[in-house]
């Protein structure tokens, strides 16, 4: 482990004074290996996904797992995303000159080593490289031992980019130890990380919290909350409140629950019932004296994430209940507001504890 350390140390030096076209030019060229080469990488995933079906992994999982065609064409868009975004290295945030003549400058520049530790999500391998490449720092990655495969495949084809591109392979280094101890000692590696950040569950970021002694930035998770106001386009909220529940329930930008005022949910929650078709709808005594197959909730239901087609749903009496309701059992991600009342809408932006914000749009618009 420290031997990978050092490389991604050494690479490091060479990443912060790496020119934004040569930084482009790698992020191109691995796009275009991930698509020209993307059976190699679907080769390696299908075998992680039927190791994780055979040991009877959770649907979400497998699902959080498998890689297509289209999936890696996303993680190739990705990248040439992000190749075409302006590089944030060398930018001056701020200037002012004191009285005496100083001039003093805030740039942007580089961390250095950031380090990644991810669960069974091997596009996270792409997406975390890009971001890193770009802003000048280099990738220290640790997958989950089930998507092993796929990332070794993956990292192959992102280093080889980056040969093409005239930088070091070592832009990109990954951990292929995934033990319990081999995660203990990436964590503490301070002579080289500079920056850890952990993409995933619960259990991965106590781990983090437990045993970490580099610098880290904590992710939470994801229990997204609609809120349908009375003044809603009820149309329009019942297209988004299926987009944000059934797009993809397995990420931490799916809606967990959904709050509609009671105004308006006699009329809203049985269209919403119908046309989440499919999804395990949990609520409490109003929302079941409206819909008779919502089924009841417990506490705990309003606080999990469920990753899964299971949505818990609570009728307001006022917006302020509602925001009340969010702020208790939110987890800071993302919340959306559907309404036509733009004083409603801003409230709601002032008072509700979210890192995103979402009005008339759907909560999956958020990621990362």
């Amino acid at each position: 482990m420290t031997d990978l350390g050092r490389r991604a140390k050494a690479a490091s030096r060479t990443l912060a004074t790496t020119s934004t076209g040569a930084k482009d030019a790698a992020l191109n060229a691995a796009a275009d290996l991930l698509v020209d080469r993307a059976p190699e990488i679907l080769e390696a995933n299908g075998a992680d996904v039927e190791r994780a079906e055979g040991e009877g992994v959770t649907a979400t999982v497998v699902d959080r797992l498998r890689l297509s065609t289209a999936r890696i064409e996303g993680m190739a868009s990705g990248l040439r995303t992000v190749a075409s975004l302006p590089d944030p290295v060398g930018e001056v945030v701020e200037g002012w000159t004191r009285p005496n003549g100083l001039v003093i400058e805030k740039v942007r520049v580089p961390l250095g080593v950031v380090a990644i530790v991810y669960e069974n999500r091997p596009n996270v391998t792409s997406d975390a490289f890009g971001l890193c490449l770009k802003s000048g720092n280099v990738a220290f990655l640790r997958g989950s031992s089930g998507a092993l495969r796929s990332n070794i495949a993956i990292a192959a084809l992102l280093r080889e980019g980056l040969t093409k591109a005239g930088l070091p392979a070592d832009a990109l280094v990954l951990v292929e130890d995934t033990s319990y101890e081999a995660a203990t000692e990436f964590m503490q590696l301070r002579d080289y990380i500079d920056c850890l950040i952990p993409r995933g569950g619960p259990s991965l970021i106590k781990a983090v919290l437990d045993k970490a002694t580099v610098p880290y930035v904590i992710d939470g998770d994801g229990n997204c909350h609609v809120y349908v106001d009375q003044h809603a386009d009820l149309d329009q909220a019942l297209d988004i409140v299926v987009n944000a529940k059934t797009q993809r329930p397995s990420v931490c930008n799916a809606a967990e629950s959904l709050v509609v005022h009671a105004a308006v949910a006699d009329e809203f929650l049985p269209r919403a019932a119908a046309a989440l078709d499919g999804v395990e709808l949990v609520g409490d005594a109003a929302a079941r004296r409206i819909v008779d197959t919502i089924g009841p909730a417990t506490p705990d239901d309003f606080g999990t994430e469920f990753l899964a087609l299971k949505m818990s749903v609570a009728v307001a009496p006022s917006l302020d209940v509602a925001i009340e309701h969010i702020n208790t059992y939110g987890s800071g991600h993302t919340e959306a507001i559907c309404t036509t009342d733009l004083d409603a809408a801003r409230r709601f932006e002032r008072e509700v504890d979210a890192a995103a914000v979402m009005v008339n749009a759907s909560t999956r618009f958020t990621d990362g």
